[in-house]
């Protein structure tokens, strides 16, 4: 019978097991989450745990997670020891979204991996050109556009480039991500072709009694 906590517990734990620093192996990491994800009982195991999490549990997970302008991003597992976190992501009908990070050109600040629950969702691979002054994105080229369905696996490292423009609604992945490997990602805009560059509140407050 398994444990309360074992979904997690059993990924963070092979985890945990690797001498190397993830970050900068984050290959490992893909391997043996491949390997762990492609067991079949996977929702039911997660569906179990988060049906059995007592009331300090689900508010802590409350305080980890947040809503972005596409998805609700669940904090499932995050320990400051850990060289990695563990989250569930829940796709928005798709009549609630608003335009935002999810659906622009983008990258992130930290490597992932991840595997498709349930839905799908179309993903877009970009290559990039910056401006060497601003390193802001200023043109795009799609590499690869794929039809993700329940199942699915991949990785995605910090300094790649993708886009979801569209999921079925009740679209869930599961996901694992490194620590931040940088101060700030880029995002750049389709429809209006402009770029961003996204800092996030707790790079900036080391700075902020200089700028009151």
């Amino acid at each position: 019978m398994l444990t309360r906590l074992s979904p997690l517990t059993q990924l963070a734990a092979l985890l945990r097991t690797t001498d190397l620093p993830l970050a900068q192996h984050w290959q490992v990491v893909d391997e043996i989450f491949r390997d762990w994800t492609s067991r079949p009982d996977l929702r039911s195991d997660l569906r179990r745990h988060l049906d059995s999490l007592s009331p300090d549990e689900a508010s802590a997970v409350l305080g980890r997670s947040r809503e972005t302008t596409t998805h609700f991003a669940w904090c499932l597992l995050d320990s400051p020891t850990d060289p990695f976190s563990i989250w569930l992501h829940e796709y928005k009908a798709p009549e609630d979204w608003r335009e935002g990070y999810a659906d622009s050109v983008h990258n992130h600040r930290y490597h992932f991996c991840t595997t498709l629950l349930r839905g799908n969702y179309v993903h877009e691979r970009y290559s990039t050109l910056r401006d060497q002054l601003s390193g802001l994105i200023t043109s795009v080229r799609l590499r690869r556009s794929t039809l993700c369905q329940a199942g699915s696996v991949g990785i995605m490292y910090a300094d790649e480039f993708h886009r979801i423009p569209e999921a079925t609604e009740g679209t869930m992945t599961f996901l694992v991500k490194s620590r931040p490997v940088s101060e700030f990602s880029l995002s750049y805009d389709p429809k209006t072709g402009i770029g961003h560059r996204h800092v996030p509140v707790e790079v900036r407050l080391g700075d902020l009694a200089g700028r009151i």
